[in-house]
């Protein structure tokens, strides 16, 4: 790098750090409470003012945020990692749901299908958010599933409706009329010019109010027999999946053509995993394993620490070309290895984060001009047995996958771009600390607008199925099957410094998630930002992956920019083969708690890019 281009990237560095952040770090004595939306943190401010813990308060957050349908539902998924102070150990949980009885890949193609829909009864596997929920509070909460809910269950009876939300479903209401209950809930107007609810009406969910009472219900009776507070939650639990709740879900979706049955609900299972992890630096970083897409950003990071990134500067062309390509090898490997680890064949985890083989594939990057064609790697080398699949990556090309879905890149410039592309499809996030030492990370997602309620539940259906494949060429690890998960996104972040809470951290949007989760935590341990500047900080996205939703679309040299990056930034990226997407803000919505140990206090940050909001004490 010339001398001048090294000096004008310092500058831009400490013009960075030093940024006025249009929201203000949030501090914090007691406790931290961060999620998608204003009225999801104060119902973990007001379960944190009973006396909750971080776990109690991120079910309260989970459960609110849920009921106002933030790019979630209750018929979701739910991810997580949770440091337990008693033990020093970072836990995963994984409440994500599976495929359902006959959802093999013959049914879809005999369908027409090329990948699972995007939309309705056949996108959905069964759902994770309740169990999520009432495994966390049981095992690591202190409160009642009683009191957790209350914040939520005031909601379903009636709360102002925002305009985001009001807006996704007038957006969507084409697709909410095909299903009769969905339209009984969210067209209060119909037949009105803006048929969804306006911004600021009070939005009720009956339904969805008497499905939640029924779960307090068996949880009060079951304590009235003398159960522990643990098992009055599992109580609660069984009840959802194996009682009365199950009867009317199942009934519901089989009305609508859904798959799931009674004994898919019933054998499906919370599992409280070990999650894996990469350390940086030294600084220990927590992710979920392949049946997400976490270990994308491990991955990352061990090919970002043979780089000098700091040296590139912040967000120079050479520090994008660098993460762009760095990106693009974690991204293929993703979406050729990462699969169900309860089913077979078993995903080579301990080479894909094996340091040696991320200095293996650092050697594959073309320093001058961006490849468009990055195959998976052969991690297999650095582990135990050989790769059973090698004939399908001599094949793969993603040339041909854009063919399959009918993508012409070249026909479309980058002023057509929509702005809300489905790389920032669903999810939210939620953080939350306390003075005793929890921490919860969470991503939530599933059964987002326009999503099909199950009868008179009030519970709305993921449609998550849509993340598989169909044909074991293009990932022999994630091809559809009943009982199986499909290999997600969602990806909550802890790192720990020093073997204590450093960073809890999470966003939303898809694909993007852990390309922008990977640049906050370089903002913060690279470029000395603060965990606000860090949120709000200028990010890339590439989109140079094969999708994870819709038709799996890929898009090589798609390059998504903020727009206040230089023109001579943007032409040498063009020249290095780059077409650029411009956005005002490309943060994506990260929500995040840095953890002061000096002053024995948490920084929380909440990026300005949606209505993410925190509250501290």
């Amino acid at each position: 790098m010339k001398r001048s281009a090294l000096i004008l990237s310092f500058f831009s560095v400490l013009l960075v750090s030093a940024q006025n952040t249009q929201k203000p770090v949030l501090h914090g004595k007691h406790w931290m409470a961060i999620t998608g939306k204003p009225l999801g943190a104060t119902a973990g401010a007001m379960i944190f003012s009973q006396g909750g813990n971080a776990v109690d308060a991120a079910c309260a957050m989970l459960a609110a945020t849920s009921t106002m349908w933030d790019v979630l539902s209750w018929g979701g998924e739910t991810q997580a990692l949770i440091y337990n102070p008693k033990t020093g150990k970072v836990i995963g949980i994984n409440a994500l749901g599976v495929a359902p009885s006959g959802a093999t890949a013959e049914f879809y193609k005999e369908e027409g299908y090329k990948y699972p829909p995007q939309y309705g009864p056949l996108a959905a596997v069964t759902p994770g958010t309740p169990g999520g929920l009432m495994t966390m509070l049981a095992e690591y909460g202190k409160m009642s599933l009683k009191d957790v809910l209350a914040p939520a269950m005031e909601m379903a009876q009636g709360y102002p409706m925002e305009a985001q939300t009001a807006n996704r479903i007038e957006g969507s209401k084409e697709h909410i009329k095909k299903w009769e209950p969905s339209a009984k809930v969210f067209l209060t107007n119909a037949g009105e010019e803006f048929e969804a609810p306006n911004p600021g009406e009070i939005f009720v969910q009956t339904d969805l109010y008497n499905t939640l009472s029924k779960l307090v219900e068996a949880e009060q009776n079951a304590l009235k027999k003398g159960k522990s507070r643990k098992d009055a939650i599992y109580a609660a639990y069984d009840r959802f999946y194996k009682g009365d709740i199950a009867d009317d879900f199942v009934k519901g979706v089989k009305a609508q053509g859904g798959l799931i049955t009674k004994k898919d609900l019933a054998n499906w299972q919370v599992y409280i995993e070990e999650p894996v992890k990469a350390n940086y630096k030294g600084i220990d970083v927590y992710k979920l394993t392949s049946w997400v897409q976490s270990p994308v950003m491990l991955q990352s990071l061990n090919m970002v620490e043979k780089l000098d990134v700091k040296s590139m500067g912040y967000n120079s062309v050479n520090y994008i070309h660098a993460l762009y390509q760095v990106m693009n090898l974690a991204f293929a490997d993703r979406d050729f290895y990462y699969g169900d680890p309860y089913y077979p064949p078993v995903e080579p985890m301990d080479g894909l984060l094996s340091k040696e083989y991320a200095e293996q594939r650092l050697k594959e990057i073309d320093w001058e001009k961006n490849n468009p064609d990055v195959k998976p790697g052969d991690p297999y080398k650095f582990q135990e047995g050989e790769n059973p699949f090698l004939k399908y990556i001599d094949g793969w090309s993603n040339e041909e996958n854009m063919k399959k879905v009918g993508y012409v890149p070249e026909i479309q410039t980058p002023s057509e771009f929509p702005s809300e592309t489905a790389i920032y499809s669903g999810t939210t996030s939620i953080q939350a600390a306390d003075e005793e030492g929890w921490v919860v990370s969470i991503t939530p997602s599933g059964g987002w607008v326009p999503a099909v309620i199950a009868g008179n539940t009030g519970i709305g259906l993921s449609q998550r199925a849509q993340s598989f494949v169909l044909d074991e060429s293009e990932n022999p690890y994630n091809v559809i099957e009943p009982g199986k998960r499909p290999r997600a996104t969602l990806t909550p972040t802890l790192a720990l410094k020093d073997g204590k809470p450093f960073i809890s951290f999470a966003v939303q949007g898809g694909d993007s998630q852990d390309q922008n989760l990977l640049q906050f935590f370089l903002n913060m341990v690279e470029f000395d930002m603060n965990v606000q500047e860090a949120a709000e900080a200028a990010n890339i996205n590439s989109y140079q992956m094969r999708g994870s939703f819709d038709q799996h679309v890929i898009e090589p040299g798609r390059l998504l920019i903020r727009e206040d990056t230089p023109d001579y930034v943007r032409k040498k990226l063009r020249a290095m083969g780059y077409r650029l997407q411009v956005r005002e803000r490309t943060s994506g919505p990260i929500n995040a708690i840095f953890f002061d140990w000096e002053n024995k206090s948490f920084w929380g940050g909440s990026s300005n890019f949606g209505e993410d909001y925190g509250v501290g004490w």
